[in-house]
């Protein structure tokens, strides 16, 4: 019972983030004052989100490292510092939610900081969350049909996700080529929201992908294990009965 308790706490909190992450990057329609609190309950989300999965952290150095568990692990560290990056270089910025905090860092340097992992905060928490939709969706009591015309619908939405993050220019903001970001502020909230969450969708099915390929070895293992046929052959037990 307190099992389940725990694991229904740590998908609401999952929720949450990529909620927040959402509300985050639709900088452009939401006020400065929403933007940054919600920049501080993602801050809070993130610690409370370590600690609720401690016992993952305490397993960092035991047991081998194969192909999945070696991306998963370095998706999460890179997430980790980058949302880390991110809370700071904001927080250096901030006028309404902690002002004190102002100046903590250069601005200029700030800036330039909170805009580039902020958009790799995105691109690696939809990479993490593709990589457990196998995981979840292994459950799912689906014909090879259904199978195929969901991976069809995903792959169609990520191609048109991509296209969205090229034609925003996000490259650019990942790679510190643009100082600012240029938003389209005619665009309603919804139509924000959309293109983002179409543009989370992108790089989970990548790490949707990432996670198929690299979890394959592991079938093809189990398989081998499987004990040969023991049948004693039907002439040698006609041989014992004669």
């Amino acid at each position: 019972m307190r099992t389940n308790r725990m694991r229904i706490v740590k998908k609401a909190v999952d929720v949450c983030m990529t909620v927040l992450l959402l509300c985050l990057m639709a900088y452009q329609v939401t006020s400065e004052t929403l933007h940054e609190w919600c920049g501080i309950g993602m801050t809070v989300l993130l610690i409370v989100h370590h600690i609720l999965n401690r016992k993952w952290s305490a397993s960092l150095f035991k047991g081998k490292y194969g192909a999945y568990r070696t991306v998963s692990t370095a998706v999460n560290a890179l997430l980790f510092v980058s949302i880390v990056l991110t809370a700071v270089c904001g927080m250096s910025m901030s006028s309404k939610a902690v002002p004190f905090l102002y100046g903590i860092l250069p601005v200029s340097f700030a800036r330039r900081f909170h805009l580039s992992m902020s958009y790799w905060s995105f691109v690696l928490m939809g990479f993490h969350l593709g990589l457990h939709v196998p995981a979840i969706t292994a459950g799912w009591k689906l014909n090879k049909t259904v199978k195929a015309i969901l991976s069809a619908v995903f792959a169609l939405i990520a191609g048109f996700g991509f296209m969205l993050f090229l034609k925003n220019g996000i490259p650019g903001y990942l790679f510190f080529r643009s100082p600012f970001a240029f938003f389209d502020y005619g665009k309603s909230a919804p139509a924000v929201s959309a293109e983002n969450f179409t543009m989370l969708l992108a790089f989970a099915f990548l790490g949707t992908c990432c996670a198929s390929l690299t979890k394959g070895g592991k079938k093809d293992g189990k398989k081998q294990k499987q004990p040969h046929n023991t049948a004693v052959p039907k002439d040698q037990n006609d041989t014992e009965k004669k």
